[in-house]
C-alpha cells in the first residue's frame, strides 16, 4: 500500500517545516536575523496508465491517464531578506542598514564574512570590531582622545578631539551587496559567507545607487512576524496530524485485508 510511504514523507516534511518555524520563533529578538521558509516539491509519479498512450487501433489516445504520486520532498529552505524594524539604542557604535547591503567582517582565518547585525564595539586599541572581536572591514580606528564619534548615513566616521572644534574624518564604512542574497551561506553568530549561489559581492559606499544607508544609534531587529509564524506552526501541526491519520487508516485497511478468510 503506497499510502504508508506517502504519508511518512508528509510527516517528515512537516517535521522539517516545524523545525524551520521554531528556529524563526527562537530568533525573534536576534539582531538582523532573516526568517526562513521551507519549500517543498512533489516526488515522482508512478504511471499506471500513461497519458497520450494509444487506446485503440483507430488512433484514439488516453486523455489523462493514471498517475499516482508517492509523496513530498524538501526542495529548499529559503531565506527571506525583507527589511527588519529599527530599534533606537542610542549606542554610539550601534549601526543599522536601511536598505540593501551587508557589513564586511574579517574572520581570524583571513576570510571575509558579511552581517546585518551592526552591534559593534571598540577594541583596546580603538579599532571598531564585532561582539566577537572580529575587525570590521575596512579597518577604522577611533583615537583614544576622541570625545564624540559621529557616523553619517554615508558611513563616514568623524570624531571630535579634545580641545578641537572641527570634526576629523577617521574612516569610511562600505557595504557589500549580492545579486542573490538568499544564496549566502549562514555561519551562525549573525554571519554569512559568499557561496556560488550568492555570486560575488559588489562593494560600494552606503547611500549610493543600489546600496542602503547607515543609521547610527539603531539596530535592525529580526524580520520574524510572530503572528504569521504561529499561524504557520498551527498549519504545520494540523498537516502532520492528517498525515499520521493516513498512516493509521492505511494500517487499519491492511489489518482488515489480513483478516480475510
Amino acid at each position: 500500500m503506497r499510502a504508508l510511504g506517502t504519508a511518512a514523507t508528509g510527516m517528515l516534511a512537516q517535521q522539517l517545516n516545524v523545525d524551520v518555524i521554531s528556529n524563526n520563533i527562537a530568533n525573534m529578538t536576534t539582531t538582523g536575523f532573516k526568517r526562513q521558509r521551507a519549500e517543498f516539491q512533489d516526488l515522482l509519479y508512478q504511471d499506471l496508465r500513461r497519458a497520450g498512450a494509444a487506446s485503440s487501433d483507430a488512433g484514439t489516445v488516453v486523455p489523462s491517464g493514471i498517475q499516482v504520486g508517492i509523496g513530498v520532498k524538501t526542495a529548499s529552505v529559503y531565506r527571506i531578506m525583507d527589511q527588519g524594524g529599527m530599534e533606537n539604542t542610542e549606542n554610539t557604535y550601534d549601526m543599522a542598514i536601511q536598505g540593501d547591503g551587508f557589513f564586511r567582517v574579517l574572520l581570524p582565518s583571513g576570510e571575509e564574512a558579511y552581517t546585518r547585525a551592526g552591534s559593534f564595539q571598540v577594541s583596546p586599541t580603538g579599532e571598531i570590531v564585532t561582539q566577537d572581536g572580529f575587525t570590521v572591514v575596512p579597518s577604522i580606528t577611533v583615537p583614544q582622545d576622541a570625545i564624540s564619534v559621529t557616523i553619517n548615513t554615508s558611513g563616514e566616521v568623524q570624531v571630535q578631539l579634545d580641545g578641537q572644534v572641527n570634526l576629523q574624518t577617521v574612516g569610511q564604512f562600505d557595504l557589500a551587496i549580492f545579486f542573490n542574497e538568499a544564496g549566502l551561506q549562514p555561519m551562525g553568530d549573525n554571519l554569512f559567507k559568499e557561496s556560488p549561489a550568492s555570486g560575488a559581492p559588489t562593494v560600494g559606499v552606503p547611500g549610493s545607487v543600489g546600496f542602503g544607508s547607515i543609521r547610527q544609534g539603531y539596530l535592525e531587529t529580526s524580520n520574524v512576524n510572530s503572528v504569521s509564524e504561529i499561524t504557520s506552526l498551527i498549519s504545520a501541526q494540523r498537516a502532520y496530524e492528517m498525515n499520521s491519520k493516513v498512516i493509521t487508516t492505511a494500517d487499519e485497511m491492511m489489518s482488515v485485508t489480513n483478516q480475510l478468510k
